[in-house]
């Protein structure tokens, strides 16, 4: 039997498990939510470590990525350091490869889903630049809203060669800052506090991290679209109360619930039995086939 846990540093109300067959294996999965405790998250991952097939880092990544330059998350580094065995994934294998995939190919060709033309709110790009790039190439008018979302600095960013730019003179140092003042953990999550009204209304899709969304998005979200990952029932039944057209999650439902990239990863991980950066994008890509894993079109309203 493979075992992935996805140890996460955001709220425990969204914890889940569950026991499935992927490719004639046996799986348990599951995500454990610290509450925004750090210490915590380190104890249990290494707990964890040498008795799971992978971990996945859930609230945090372990870097940021803007062309082909990364760049590690200090706090991040510090959770999982002391683990040894298994392999730790934060799901950059999946949106550099899968992501894309959907956004270029599958999305249009198998769902009559395109995004051509259309505009585009991604509410953060240098955790998603897979993403950001598959827009671009998509022929998308597309808002990247960095700044908006994590800094809370109303500054709009349109091509990517900005976002690179900006990347190379900035994130060296945010990536050292303490990683709660960048991004919602533990019961933070579970706040809404609606901005920045003009950008959901401008937009036709709102893609990207489903906690920035969630946290900033409008009572009103009649004729969008949301192109994100981690749903629960509970998300999805308060995004149709917003009037949302469709909701497009780039992971298969489990059980009512659709596990965030860095589950996929972990899953990934564990069928190959190579680590991450053992693997191409496309064969990540040919792993998520294989195994039947698709994106979930839901038409939420007329």
């Amino acid at each position: 039997m493979k075992h992935v846990v996805s140890v996460s540093l955001g709220s425990s109300t969204r914890d889940k498990r569950v026991e499935t067959e992927i490719l004639g294996e046996r799986f348990v999965i599951e995500r454990i939510g610290t509450d925004g405790d750090m210490a915590r998250f380190r104890a249990l991952v290494r707990e964890l470590d040498g008795r799971v097939d992978a971990i996945g880092m859930g609230g945090i990544d372990l870097y940021l990525r803007a062309g082909a330059r990364r760049y590690r998350i200090r706090d991040a580094a510090r959770l999982v350091g002391g683990v040894r065995r298994t392999p730790v994934v934060d799901g950059g294998g999946i949106k550099a490869s899968w992501e894309k995939y959907l956004i270029l190919e599958y999305l249009p060709r198998q769902a009559g889903v395109s995004f051509a033309r259309r505009r585009v709110l991604l509410v953060s790009s240098v955790d998603r630049y897979g993403m950001a790039e598959a827009f671009v190439q998509a022929g998308a008018e597309t808002l990247f809203g960095d700044f908006y979302f994590a800094l809370g600095v109303p500054v709009p960013m349109r091509r990517l060669a900005t976002v690179r730019l900006l990347a190379a003179c900035m994130l060296p140092i945010i990536t050292k800052l303490p990683f709660q003042w960048l991004y919602p953990t533990g019961s933070k999550q579970e706040r809404q506090t609606p901005k920045y009204p003009h950008l959901f209304r401008w937009a036709e899709v709102i893609a990207g991290d489903f906690h920035f969304i969630r946290r900033y998005m409008p009572d009103d979200l009649s004729g969008k679209t949301i192109l994100t990952q981690t749903i629960t029932s509970d998300d999805r039944a308060a995004l149709s109360r917003r009037g949302l057209s469709a909701l497009i999650t780039v992971a298969p439902d489990m059980d009512g619930r659709s596990f965030a990239t860095n589950v996929l990863e972990g899953i990934v991980v564990a069928l190959s039995g190579r680590r991450s950066e053992e693997l191409s994008d496309e064969e990540f890509v040919q792993w998520m086939l294989r195994a039947g894993f698709r994106p979930r079109v839901d038409r939420l309203a007329a």
